[in-house]
């Protein structure tokens, strides 16, 4: 069961600046007064780092299907083990990548994102999900030369294609990502904030 905590996550393609500003959301929410915490995905766990070992960071791009389902336990050990406790303690919790990037990255793959969510039913829904938008030619530019299997221009075209596809249907909100990091940050605050206040003041 989820807690009575707040629950955000922040999405964007490889390279946008998606976990500087989820890091910086954390710091800025402690500061403001808030129990923030800062999760991500892959998480810390034995599958988590399995992913970054061999899937992420591997010779070649494993299966899609291989992807979705090691991702899928990634996430329910990562929902079981570190966000419904944080939750539990009425903490906000912020994670870097959520369900929406396993629907953007599989389904941009090919595979159907009816399926994607069959398999991470468990996956507990977010307050809050965030979009942080850069396009697909600016951000392989930014990346490092040990970029990942999925860090390629056709590919992050695709995922934005899906990511997008979110925000048309008001599941994500989408922040500009092709500003400064501090007006990036900015956005995401008072999004964030604006968001906290309206829960605030729910009966």
């Amino acid at each position: 069961m989820k807690g009575k905590g707040v629950f955000i996550c922040v999405e964007g393609l490889d390279g946008c600046g998606k976990t500087t500003q989820t890091k910086l959301l954390v710091r800025r929410l402690r500061e403001k007064g808030y129990d923030a915490v800062y999760t991500a995905e892959p998480s810390r766990g034995k599958i988590g780092k399995f992913i970054k070992k061999y899937c992420l960071h591997g010779k070649k791009r494993v299966s899609s299907v291989v992807e979705a389902l090691l991702f899928a336990a990634d996430r329910y050990e990562h929902v079981e083990n570190e966000i419904i406790p944080a939750l539990n303690e009425e903490k906000l919790v912020v994670s870097d990548r959520y369900v929406y990037s396993s629907l953007a990255y599989q389904g941009a793959a090919g595979l159907d994102l009816k399926w994607i969510e069959k398999i991470n039913e468990h996956a507990i829904r977010p307050d809050l999900a965030i979009f942080v938008d850069v396009e697909p030619e600016i951000v392989i530019h930014r990346l490092k030369p040990n970029k990942s299997v999925m860090e390629n221009l056709e590919t992050q075209r695709k995922v934005r294609e899906v990511y997008m596809k979110f925000v048309e249907k008001g599941e994500l909100v989408k922040i500009d990502g092709n500003k400064s990091k501090k007006e990036v940050a900015d956005g995401i605050l008072k999004v964030v904030l604006r968001f906290l206040e309206k829960r605030v003041k729910k009966p």
